[in-house]
């Protein structure tokens, strides 16, 4: 029986073995690398044993190389691949690690895992005990969990393991931009080894629908999907791509929906058709994986696009199409889209033919559409819900800021992760990890999930948790959205149910058993936060086996706690949103829901119920007691404030009463919102306040700090603070016009800088004719109207704050009406004067008009008679 380092030195034939010698001059403790390759080269076979051997001769003692693969599939058929060449089973000296499934020991060098299971051994201890270096497989997909689990390696090489090799590998990888952040992140030059293919020959043959059938378009009831006429045209191509080639036939379709229809149109005697996907079992997917001696199809998702060898393929069918998660922030709601596949996917799936030899492979479309697709898909951090990403954030402990994320996290979508972590009971009002979120970060599994299974598992035992977590855990979408019925049907083990039933039910069977090992493993009493109020002994001692699965579905999703609209079939869920029911649903006219499952519906403004049980107030109360709150809501009324206190769910109000009382600080609050919202016109304004105003506003302008900022914004903002010595009175029903504010801009006036007040924006200013006259600080200058004859003989213009601002003259006639404006007296006297006295001497007879303005006696009065 080998050993990896037989393996090495004598190694099958495969492209990679051309770059073992540079993968062993990169493969050193504290050293990085980039390591590109496409399709079939055997990078993924002999890349960790490489590695594995090259630290070795470094270290006797190292440890062992983790691999992350994006795939619990790919990870299982990775370490037996390799475990094959060494003649022995998986767990010897390659094992691999997935949810629910772990084949290692102590003789294990080389570890395949998923990026979930890397992400929380970090989390578990960040030294890595006995790991020596860690690959990430397939960087190129980008998933959310593979972002995460590098960063904490990155952050955790820096301060406790400089000695972890860290290497990044992929056949589509942008590798520049790799290799620019690896270096920004380890300060060291990563090697970057590029590792040449066999070119086996790849015919690209396109195939596409006929003109009128869309890939992707309305299937009904608001949805929007593959359309049957599309997948009924893939069929036919994989019918005649089968009788035109040799070899067996990998065809790459979204989801498991579409490859049922087209398993339904195919017709191909005696070749077996099998399926691959995600929600197979292990024995289910492993058989699709193994060498057969015939023709074979093989109707796979993308779990077959890279990391996997399907034996005997020489030909790929590609739908074209993919299926991504989408997150709407706004919303807070998450689902899987069918989107046109990026160049990068287009290209692993080409490749899955020529890994061996010769191969073809036949896209759904043509050429041109191959030409517009995006060259990559989105990373995951950029499309997906996030509330799992900040809670392994926050317990990990280092900001988000500081950790070494090819792509920074959307902020929406980040924040809306907080909202749902504080829901859940998992981060307190600072935004750090409670101890249940604490506990939630180890478990497997979505927060969410852990969640209900923590609580309920106290509440109901861990057997029933776990089942009710178990169907939780499945991509619920049930006919008539009536979760409580597919349960007892499944509790059947699918009997009288679709085909699909019966595989559903053995997942949930699986996982169930899985779950209940975990809950028994934790702590005898969940964290208190977790059960804070939720039920007392008479009322779990009530429940039925339907209200149990609501109140486990509550605690998972208390932001989807659902409650019919007054009048309405439609629905307000906690977190906000808008919701309905199928049409028909045996659910309607249930007053509480908990929802399981909810998607967009896109030509509606409600989301659509998908999975849902009837719940009951008091649990629905109890489990989203987190979201519990008291709101009051102020309105001014003839300048009165009156208020109401709701009582509310998140977003369900609950119950509704006048505010009878309010105190100072809640009066002051609810004022100084109304006045953010409406303006301030409702408070006490009068000519002095308002002339006090503009000066301040002009001095602020002008002057800057220690004069405050009197605009309509600003004041809003500070009423809390100038709104206080009524604040009793406005508590008690006094008018907002009772408020001085007058009194209240003196007391904002800057001292002793307000000693100056007059002196730099007066109030009134002496005229030559005697007396004073107001100055208008409203406009951009301040203005004063006065007659042409008060201003005989003034030829200097006042200017005012200190001389940087000239005051403007509006002149008038006698009568009044504006005559001139001017803001340099000894121009006008010198020139438009003479206008002005021209057309104005006849018209006012009785009034002086001199020709020499200058010298002139300035006058309130007319002329003196005879």
């Amino acid at each position: 029986m080998p050993t990896l380092d037989e393996l090495v030195s004598h190694p099958p034939h495969l492209p990679v073995t051309r770059a073992l010698s540079d993968i062993a001059a990169a493969a050193r403790p504290g050293g990085c690398a980039v390591i590109t390759a496409p399709p079939g080269t055997g990078k993924t076979t002999l890349l960790p044993p490489a590695v594995a051997v090259a630290l070795a001769q470094h270290d006797a003692a190292a440890g062992r190389v983790l691999v992350t693969q994006p795939r619990r599939v790919a990870a299982r058929a990775a370490a037996r691949r390799i475990a094959r060449l060494l003649g022995e089973e998986a767990g010897g000296q390659v094992g691999y690690s997935v949810r629910g499934d772990s084949r290692v020991s102590e003789r294990t060098r080389v570890e395949m895992v998923t990026p979930g299971v890397a992400l929380r051994r970090l989390q578990r201890d960040p030294e890595l005990p006995g790991v020596s270096a860690l690959i990430i497989d397939e960087f190129h997909e980008r998933d959310l969990d593979t972002d995460l689990a590098l960063a904490f390696a990155l952050d955790a090489r820096s301060a406790l393991r400089d000695d972890l090799f860290v290497a990044l590998t992929s056949a589509t990888l942008e590798a520049s931009r790799t290799v620019d952040f690896l270096r920004a992140s380890t300060g060291e030059e990563p090697a970057l080894v590029d590792i040449p293919g066999d070119v086996f020959p790849l015919e690209l043959r396109y195939a596409p629908p006929p003109r009128g059938v869309e890939a992707v378009g309305a299937i009904g009831d608001e949805r929007v999907g593959v359309r049957r006429e599309y997948l009924a045209h893939v069929a036919r191509t994989v019918e005649e791509t089968v009788a035109a080639t040799e070899g067996s036939v990998l065809v790459f379709l979204p989801g498991v929906g579409e490859i049922e229809t087209v398993r339904g149109n195919l017709r191909l005697g005696d070749i077996p058709v099998l399926a691959l996907h995600g929600q197979l079992s292990a024995a289910e997917q492993d058989r699709a994986l193994s060498p057969a001696s015939g023709r074979r199809v093989i109707l796979s998702t993308s779990i077959a696009e890279s990391s996997l060898t399907v034996p005997g393929v020489s030909v790929v069918v590609d739908a074209g199409l993919a299926r991504e998660p989408r997150f709407d922030a706004g919303r807070s709601l998450s689902s899987l889209v069918t989107v046109p596949a990026a160049l990068a996917r287009l290209e692993q799936r080409a490749g899955r033919a020529a890994r061996t030899g010769p191969g073809i492979a036949v896209r759904v479309m043509d050429a041109v559409d191959v030409a517009r697709r995006p060259a990559q898909s989105a990373p995951g951090i950029a499309t997906q819900d996030l509330t799992d990403a900040r809670l392994q954030v926050v317990s990990w402990g280092t900001p988000v800021e500081e950790l070494s994320l090819l792509d920074a996290p959307p902020a929406g979508t980040w924040e809306a992760a907080g909202q749902r972590l504080s829901s859940l009971g998992a981060v307190d009002e600072a935004g750090a990890a409670t101890a249940l979120g604490r506990t939630l970060a180890s478990l497997p599994l979505e927060p969410p999930l852990g969640r209900a299974l923590l609580a309920s598992s106290a509440l109901l035992g861990a057997s029933k948790a776990a089942r009710f977590v178990a169907l939780l855990s499945e991509d619920l979408r049930v006919p008539g959205a009536d979760l409580g019925a597919l349960e007892r049907r499944l509790g059947r083990g699918g009997a009288s149910g679709a085909a699909g039933t019966h595989a559903q039910a053995a997942r949930v069977k699986d996982t169930r058993a899985r779950l209940e090992r975990l809950a028994q493993r934790l702590p005898a009493s969940a964290p208190d936060d977790a059960l804070a109020s939720v039920v007392t002994e008479r009322q779990k001692g009530s429940r039925t086996r339907e209200d149990e699965l609501a109140l486990t579905c509550a605690l998972a999703y208390p932001e989807w706690i659902a409650r019919r609209r007054a009048g309405s079939a439609a629905y307000i869920l906690a977190g906000g949103v808008g919701a309905e029911l199928p049409q028909g649903s045996p659910l309607e006219g249930q007053e509480w829901l908990a929802v399981a499952s909810i998607d967009r519906a896109p030509a509606s403004r409600h989301a659509r119920i998908l999975a849902a049980v009837p719940l009951s107030e008091e649990d629905a109360l109890a489990a989203g007691a987190a979201l519990l709150e008291t709101r009051t809501q102020a309105s001014i009324d003839k300048g009165v404030l009156t208020a109401t206190r709701t009582r509310a769910l998140g977003a369900i109000p609950l119950k509704s009463t006048p505010a009878s009382s309010l105190s100072e600080d809640e009066a002051v609050a609810l004022v100084a919102d109304h006045l953010a919202a409406r303006g301030l016109g409702d408070l006490g304004w009068g000519k002095e306040a308002s002339s006090l105003r503009e000066r301040m506003r002009v001095l602020h302008d002008v002057l800057g700090n220690p004069w405050p900022d009197v605009s309509d914004e600003a004041l809003a903002c500070s009423a809390h603070e100038w709104l206080l010595p009524w604040a009793k009175r406005l508590a008690q029903g006094g008018s907002l016009s009772n408020v001085s504010m007058l009194d209240a801009l003196r007391s904002m006036l800057p001292w002793p800088d307000a000693a100056r007040l007059d002196e730099l924006a007066p109030e009134k200013m002496p005229i030559p004719a005697g007396g004073t006259r107001p100055i208008d600080w409203s406009g951009a200058h301040p203005v004063l109207t006065l007659r042409v004859q008060q201003a005989f003989g003034w030829t200097d213009t006042p200017r005012l704050v200190d001389g940087r601002v000239p005051l403007v003259l509006h002149l008038t006639d006698p009568a009044g009406r504006p005559a001139a404006v001017t803001s340099d007296l000894t121009s006008f006297w010198a020139g438009p004067y003479r206008d002005v006295r021209a057309q104005l001497r006849g018209r006012y007879p009785k009034h002086p008009w001199p020709e020499d303005p200058l010298h002139a006696e300035p006058t309130n009065r007319a002329k003196r008679r005879g």
